[in-house]
């Protein structure tokens, strides 16, 4: 009855009109990321955690939390109408999405991808709910010793699970350790500091983030020829008839059981569970040889076992403090920030962060639905906006919100 009782209280500070207004910002903000190639969350996360500072830690959380999942559902738009997703994890739904567009199917598409992310979304914040504080109370009873073997793990498994070499992998790990340890330690004496007056508080979170996730993600982008050939047609039937429901039910289910495993996994794990679902889909299906020509179980599967993750993605964080990836690791910063601690103690010392969070989930799923279907017309004209406007404004973001925070520029130079 505990987590019933918590939840309405949740509820109680979502409901707010200043929470309502921000999750709404954020989801719209999220989707419109989600619809454009080549700009990630965690890029637009670190770019807005400025925007936070003035805000109640509960309020940023809820506006960037919106922002992640947010993108999740905007992603599928541009892997249907163009062949080229908005985001990693919609790119398995580009096979059949793009292939049912040109079939003159576009909305009966878009539509199964909202509402099968809507469904996934729903039940993986449900699982968030009762997983998390049980999680968390074993995690209270760690000590040091356990903390220290739980980051050292997160870390292994980072390495592990990351792309290329291993060896590079482990290098990059000590290599964030070290920027860590810059600053005056608890004895008062001056470590890698190198004499930069700016640095004795530490290296700031805030420029390493836009480097990394904003300036990272524009230079990485203008490296490859990126071209969008948007399919024009007429997008009607949003609505999936009983036909398509009964092809998608299963599939949508067996995705969001995909994606709240994979999600509590450190890496990509929202990539990884949409392609996982697409590989049993096809290998469950009766009609395995429309896989690659427009099947909607190739569109229903992925796109539910993305947005599930998404909500999983949190159990590590806010149980443990051990981020899954990048998005959540900007998220661990900005709680750090707001001067909030992540992991167990969040449970016990600011539990209004956590079940306002979980509530607004809720909320932004709802409103996610609502509007994403209406405004597909608004994506299509956002698509044609070219790069050469886009990026310049990105980097000139960046810029002002490293400098914003300190009026340091050290942090710009960082």
């Amino acid at each position: 009855m505990d987590v019933f009782a918590n939840i309405l209280t949740g509820f109680g500070i979502a409901v707010t009109p200043l929470n309502l207004a921000l999750c709404l910002a954020g989801c719209f903000v999220g989707t419109l990321i989600g619809v454009l190639p080549g700009i990630g969350p965690a890029a637009t996360i670190a770019l807005l955690l400025p925007v936070t500072f003035n805000l109640p830690p509960t309020s940023a959380i809820i506006m960037l939390s919106g922002i992640f999942y947010g993108a999740m559902y905007g992603g599928s738009t541009t892997a249907i109408l163009v062949n080229m997703p908005g985001e990693a994890a919609s790119a398995v739904t580009c096979i059949d999405g793009y292939q049912m567009a040109r079939k003159g199917q576009p909305g009966k598409a878009l539509g199964i991808a909202a509402f099968g992310s809507f469904i996934a979304g729903t039940v993986g914040v449900v699982l968030l709910m009762l997983i998390a504080p049980p999680v968390a109370e074993l995690a209270l009873k760690f000590g040091p010793p356990e903390i220290f073997a739980v980051m050292v793990l997160g870390l292994t498994i980072l390495s592990y699970l990351s792309s290329g070499s291993l060896l590079k992998a482990f290098i990059i790990a000590l290599i964030g350790l070290f920027i860590g340890m810059v600053g005056i330690d608890i004895a008062g004496v001056a470590r890698f500091t190198f004499g930069i007056p700016e640095f004795y508080d530490g290296i700031g979170l805030l420029p390493v983030l836009m480097g990394l996730f904003g300036i990272g993600e524009v230079l990485f982008n203008l490296e490859r020829v990126v071209t969008r050939d948007v399919f024009v047609t007429r997008i009607g039937g949003l609505l999936p008839n009983r036909e398509d429901w009964r092809r998608s039910i299963m599939p949508i289910l067996r995705g969001t059981g995909i994606g709240f495993l994979m999600g509590v996994i450190p890496g990509p794990s929202n990539t990884i569970s949409s392609f996982l679902s697409y590989a049993m889909e096809k290998r469950l299906s009766p009609r395995s040889e429309e896989f690659g020509s427009g099947a909607i179980e190739g569109v229903a599967g992925p796109e539910s076992a993305n947005n599930a993750a998404c909500a999983s993605n949190f159990i590590p964080v806010l149980t443990l403090g051990i981020p899954t990836s990048p998005v959540m690791a900007i998220i661990v910063g900005a709680l750090i920030i707001h001067g909030v601690t992540p992991g167990p103690l969040l449970f016990r010392n600011n539990p209004d962060i956590f079940w306002g969070t979980i509530a607004s989930m809720y909320i932004g799923n709802v409103m996610l639905l609502v509007l994403n279907l209406p405004l597909i017309g608004l994506w299509v004209k956002v698509l044609k906006v070219p790069y050469g406007i886009l990026f310049p404004l990105i980097l000139f973001f960046c810029f002002i919100g490293s400098y914003s925070s300190n009026n340091s520029l050290t942090d710009v130079t960082v």
